[in-house]
C-alpha cells in the first residue's frame, strides 16, 4: 500500500502550520491510470460524488417527463440550502405530489451561513441531499415503487443505482455502506471513481444510461450554482471552466470530469478536511494542462484560499501536490 502524499499546506504569517496528505487518481474512460499522486488504489466511499449517476438512474425511472435544468441539477447537488435550491427541491416534490415529510434526509440547518441564521429549526428540506432524495421520490412515483422505503438497499431504485455505479466504475462488487443522508453508498478504489468520472464525460461508455447521464451532466453545466451554491468549489469550478464537471463529496473527496481530455480526476484528502481538496484539484488540473492562464486567475480563490488573522489576510492554503504520469 502506497502512503498518502502532501497535497496542500496551510501557511500563516510565513509559518507552515499544517500539511494535508492525500491521494490523487487520474483515469481515462477505459479505466487506464493516466496519472497519480499517492495511492490511486486507496479504497473509499464515493459519497456525494455518486450523485450525477444516481440522478441518471432516477431520470431513467422518471421517463420522458421534461424536467427543467434547475430541477435536474439539484438532483445532483449537495446544496447550500439557499432559496434557489429549496425552490427546485419543492418543485420536484410538487411533481411527485408529495410533501416534504416524505423526504428521508436527516433534519438539518442550511449549509449557507446566511440561510442558517434565518432558519428557525432543522428540517429535512434543508439537508444538502434533499434534491437527490426528491428526485428519488419522483422516480418512485413514476415507476410505481414504494415511496416509504426508497433509502433501503433492497429497494428497486437502490439496486439499480448499485448496478449502475459498479458498471460505470468498472467494479464488479463495490463495498456497500450507508451514506450520511441514509441511502446506500458504494466503496471502491480511488482510480475506479476517477474512471466513473471519465465515463461521465464519454457517456457512450455508460451502457443503458447514456441519454440520462447526458441529461444529468448537461443540467449541472447549465445550472452549476444549483449543484452547490455560494462559496462552493464545484459550483465555482463549473462556472469558471466551461465543459468541466465537478462534484464535491464528504470526507474530503472531490471529483472532476474533463471531457476535452477524456479523463476523470478523483482526489481524497486523508484527514477528510475539504479545505485541501480545492487547491489540490486546481493544481492537478493545471499540471495536466486542463486549465489556461485565464482559468487559473479566475480560480485563484480556490487554488489558494486565504488564511485570515482578524480582518486581514495573513496567509493561504497552498497546493503542493505533484502528480506522476504513467
Amino acid at each position: 500500500m502506497v502512503a498518502p502524499v502532501p497535497i496542500a499546506r496551510v501557511v500563516r504569517s510565513g509559518l507552515e502550520e499544517s500539511v494535508h496528505l492525500g491521494d490523487v487518481a487520474v483515469c481515462d474512460a477505459r479505466g487506464r491510470l493516466v496519472a497519480r499522486a499517492g495511492d490511486a488504489g486507496r479504497e473509499c466511499f464515493i459519497r456525494s460524488c455518486a450523485k450525477p449517476l444516481q440522478a441518471a438512474v432516477a431520470l431513467q425511472a422518471i421517463g420522458d417527463e421534461a424536467l427543467p435544468d434547475r430541477e435536474v441539477a439539484v438532483m445532483c447537488a449537495s446544496h447550500n440550502g439557499e432559496p434557489v435550491h429549496l425552490g427546485a427541491v419543492r418543485a420536484l416534490l410538487e411533481r411527485a405530489e408529495l410533501g416534504p415529510e416524505f423526504l428521508r434526509t436527516p433534519p438539518r440547518y442550511p449549509l449557507d451561513p446566511d440561510e442558517m441564521a434565518r432558519a428557525q429549526h432543522r428540517h429535512p428540506l434543508y439537508g444538502d441531499c434533499s434534491g437527490k432524495h426528491a428526485g428519488m421520490l419522483l422516480a418512485c412515483v413514476r415507476a410505481g415503487w414504494n415511496v416509504d422505503t426508497y433509502p433501503r438497499r433492497s429497494h428497486p431504485l437502490q439496486r439499480r443505482v448499485l448496478r449502475a455505479v459498479g458498471r460505470a466504475a468498472g467494479v464488479e462488487r463495490p463495498r456497500v455502506g450507508v451514506d450520511g443522508c441514509g441511502v446506500p453508498v458504494q466503496g471502491m478504489p480511488l482510480r475506479a471513481i476517477a474512471t466513473l468520472y471519465a465515463r461521465l464525460g464519454e457517456p457512450s461508455s455508460l451502457a443503458g444510461l447514456e441519454s440520462d447521464a447526458v441529461r444529468a451532466v448537461d443540467a449541472m453545466l447549465a445550472e452549476p450554482y444549483l449543484v452547490g451554491g455560494r462559496g462552493r468549489v464545484d459550483s465555482d469550478m463549473m462556472q469558471a471552466v466551461p465543459g468541466v464537471v465537478a462534484k464535491e463529496g464528504a470526507e474530503g473527496l472531490l471529483c472532476a470530469s474533463v471531457p476535452s481530455m477524456g479523463i476523470g480526476v478523483a482526489i481524497k484528502v486523508a484527514d477528510g478536511r475539504p479545505r485541501a481538496a480545492g487547491p489540490a484539484m486546481i493544481e492537478t488540473l493545471a499540471q495536466l494542462g486542463a486549465l489556461d492562464a485565464r482559468h487559473r486567475r479566475v480560480l485563484e480563490p480556490i487554488a489558494r484560499p486565504a488564511v485570515h488573522g482578524g480582518d486581514d489576510v495573513v496567509g493561504a492554503i497552498e497546493p503542493v501536490v505533484a502528480i506522476r504520469r504513467r
